[in-house]
């Protein structure tokens, strides 16, 4: 297959909004890949190199963007190998083989091409709501089901390796995919609540409340002796966080893998601040803070896998996993159908521990990886949103000459781009401009005398009042009184609130 065919499947995608447009135009694609073809072509559709990030900048990819071929000539395992090469290419001197080796693959790419190997060496191909896209295509490229190709994805974690199992061996292939101990599983997300009232009353009685804590969220897998942690984006931390290891390594079983946040507590048992927490998962990590696990779901125990099976049951089984006196604290605190009076008292106990509000799920629900779902509801008492910074605006006043006032996107359901939905530069202190104004210049993909517009990847937590109307951006919805939070380095673009779920908050919406 000649790279120009996915390049032009990219365009088409591009110039639709239409969900099942995109699809059709990805599973088309895929039907004409060879074997060896369909992993690297499916990464490039989701914005991600097989090899991940290269560590390649714009200002290299600039320079090599000129004078491209005339007529198509590159095939997939062409560019594959290329990428492969450019990522294995380290050392002494690595610096100048590295951009020969790109000149070499920019050379003999067309115009069209050679800018979308700039914008997936770059990520700004990357958009999350696209991996459902991709999804879709994968189970109409291969005839199977849906559901299938979305279980296995769960499990292996993998958009390449399950559009590769699904139209090498079917149905059958994705159903012999399993929990791996060792390899982590997409995990289950909660969806916003209106309220606590709302939430009981479209959930019933046979629920549990939760609190929801100001943290990071993990995974542990544990094989023996053997502990890895991984992060909610599938990164793994385990040689930064031993606490954390040497806690699950204590508990009374072979295997297991846990789901659930950690944080970094005071002296009073109050969490600290959310950089104080996500400060152990930097590059300099600051080992003077210690993290404390708080442990909501059981994934699979002592070789018996639990995914499938209700929550109460996956409760049941942590509870007995976590019931010796000096392992109750790593239990996530909450109540099991509760009346309307004790879910209440958890989220006043929640609030008053300092906690961001709870989380209310259901106790028939199995788990159901990287969806954001009615079967777990956050309920916060203020309203807030994960959304993505797309440009900033220079200050005037007291902030001239600082980025200030910021463009913010929430995640296209389609499968699009971020959608803007508002500006703020409320809530920002003196250092978070400093950060903005040295930070942003490295991610600009344009700059103008008003600002720069950013490529999407930093994502930013606003509080905000609510959400209207309005004409001016192009999903229809402005937020109301948006105000900075802080940054989510713990997240990405694809983790990002949805333009219905800012919908969703409009007065009587």
């Amino acid at each position: 297959m000649l790279f120009a065919d996915v390049v032009a499947a990219s365009a088409a995608v591009a110039a639709t909004r239409s969900r099942t447009a995109k699809a059709t135009a990805i599973a088309d694609l895929l039907r004409r890949a060879d074997g060896d073809e369909v992993r690297p072509v499916t990464a490039w559709l989701a914005g991600d190199p097989l090899q991940g990030r290269v560590g390649v900048g714009w200002r290299t990819l600039g320079r090599l963007a000129h004078d491209p071929a005339v007529a198509p000539q590159l095939t997939v395992p062409d560019v594959d190998r290329a990428l492969t090469e450019l990522a294995g290419t380290t050392g002494t001197g690595s610096a100048a083989r590295r951009e020969a080796l790109l000149e070499q693959l920019f050379t003999a790419a067309t115009a069209d091409e050679q800018r979308f190997l700039v914008r997936l060496l770059t990520g700004e191909l990357r958009q999350g709501a696209l991996e459902g896209v991709v999804l879709d295509a994968i189970a109409a490229a291969a005839d199977v089901p849906a559901a299938a190709v979305r279980r296995a994805f769960m499990l292996s974690g993998s958009l390449a390796d399950t559009a590769a199992t699904a139209l090498d061996g079917g149905t059958t292939a994705l159903a012999a995919v399993h929990l791996q101990v060792g390899r982590p599983v997409r995990p289950m997300l909660a969806g916003p609540g209106s309220s606590l009232d709302a939430v009981l009353a479209d959930l019933g009685d046979d629920v549990t409340v939760e609190h929801k804590l100001d943290g990071a969220r993990i995974q542990v897998h544990r094989d023996g002796d053997a502990v890895r942690v991984w992060t909610r984006a599938l990164r793994e931390v385990t040689d930064g966080v031993p606490e954390l290891v040497a806690q699950v390594r204590s508990l009374p079983c072979r295997t297991a893998v846990l789901d659930g946040e950690t944080l970094a507590l005071d002296d009073d048992g109050r969490p600290r601040a959310f950089q104080d927490t996500m400060s152990r998962f930097g590059s300099a990590a600051d080992e003077t803070v210690l993290l404390s696990p708080f442990f909501f779901d059981l994934l699979h125990l002592d070789g018996r896998d639990l995914l499938d099976e209700p929550l109460s049951v996956r409760l049941d089984a942590l509870a007995e996993l976590l019931a010796r006196e000096e392992h109750a604290a790593l239990r996530m605190p909450g109540v099991r159908r509760p009346t309307p009076e004790q879910a209440a008292e958890v989220l006043d106990g929640a609030l008053a521990a300092g906690h961001e509000g709870v989380v209310v799920k259901a106790l028939d629900a199995p788990y159901a990886a990287g969806r954001r779902g009615r079967a777990w509801q956050k309920v916060k008492p203020v309203h807030t949103l994960d959304l993505v910074v797309l440009g900033a605006e220079w200050g005037y006043g007291r902030r001239s000459g600082k980025l200030s006032n910021i463009h913010l996107g929430a995640r296209d359901p389609d499968g699009g781009g971020p959608v803007m939905v508002g500006k703020t530069f409320k809530g920002m202190t003196d250092e978070l401009l400093d950060w903005q104004t040295a930070t942003f210049p490295d991610l600009a993909r344009e700059q103008h005398e008003w600002g720069v517009l950013l490529d999407p990847e930093l994502v930013v937590e606003v509080a905000l009042d609510g959400a209207q109307r309005s004409p001016r951006y192009p999903g229809g919805v402005a937020l109301r009184f948006a105000r900075v939070l802080r940054y989510r380095p713990d997240r990405s673009p694809a983790d990002a609130d949805t333009l219905d779920a800012v919908r969703a908050l409009l007065a009587g919406g």
